[in-house]
């Protein structure tokens, strides 16, 4: 009788959800991620959660500004990074577990201009550029530490164009901060990813850069070394599954792992 009751009791707890066999760990996950997977990230984490994983908290920076806060003790449990440089800036420190380390999405680079504005394309060419501008600038992500701007830095050197803009730049501390500045059309072009554009309706690309002008983007993740729990790994191997397959490839983000 006892036995019963017993069953009765776990079998009543599970089917309301109160326990999930897969996570009976309910400690949240902290995942610190680059400001472009914003919207992505929080409907994948959303997902998660729903399939009875913990609470995903959220904090979206640019990846420079990210790493230096974990170097510097926050308390993240997944690193997401918008380039290579940065997660390998952490795993020299030994703050990441380089054996959860997976580079998991793409993007690609685009020139946007305001939705209003009269451009329909910019070609890469010194004229082309001045003309677009005019007297405005070109908003992007701080170049020397911000993926996004140092991905377009690299591509405007490599088509012989920085010297002509660098001056008429307007750097920002992040790629979506870069994307605001079109967006309210303060500026009439700025370099931002694909996925940004596709987010935000108040702009439209005017140019995509030549994949071969700047390295590969590429997001890597991992879980960092004093994550607490299985949680993080539960989350991390959600990301690489089908469901948020789906996410990343609906929103634009070309999926890296098989």
């Amino acid at each position: 009788m006892f036995r019963s009751l017993y069953c009765f009791w776990v079998m009543a707890l599970l089917s309301a959800g109160s326990v999930s066999p897969a996570f009976a760990d309910t400690t949240s996950v902290t995942v610190f991620a680059a400001a472009s997977l914003k919207e992505v990230l929080e409907e994948a984490g959303r997902a998660f959660t729903a399939s009875g994983g913990p609470e995903i908290i959220f904090s979206f920076a640019a990846s420079s500004a990210l790493a230096k806060q974990i170097e510097n003790g926050a308390p993240a449990d997944v690193f997401a990074s918008a380039d290579l440089k940065w997660m390998d800036y952490l795993a020299e420190k030994k703050l990441i577990r380089t054996d959860s380390r997976v580079d998991l999405l793409g993007n690609t680079l685009v020139l946007v201009a305001p939705r209003t504005s009269s451009l329909t394309s910019v070609a890469f060419t010194s004229q082309s550029l001045a003309d677009a501008l005019g007297r405005g600038r070109i908003s992007l992500g701080e170049v020397n530490s911000v993926p996004a701007g140092i991905y377009a830095k690299e591509s405007f050197q490599k088509l012989d164009l920085w010297s002509g803009i660098e001056n008429m730049t307007a750097q920002a501390e992040n790629v979506r901060s870069a994307l605001v500045f079109v967006a309210r059309g303060e500026v009439p072009l700025g370099a931002v990813y694909a996925t940004d554009a596709k987010a935000e309706p108040n702009v439209k690309v005017v140019a995509l850069f030549p994949q071969n002008s700047h390295q590969p983007i590429v997001y890597p993740f991992a879980i960092t070394d004093n994550a607490k729990g299985n949680n993080a790994a539960g989350f991390l191997d959600f990301l690489r599954g089908q469901s948020a397959r789906v996410i990343f490839e609906r929103a634009g983000f070309p999926v890296l792992v098989n």
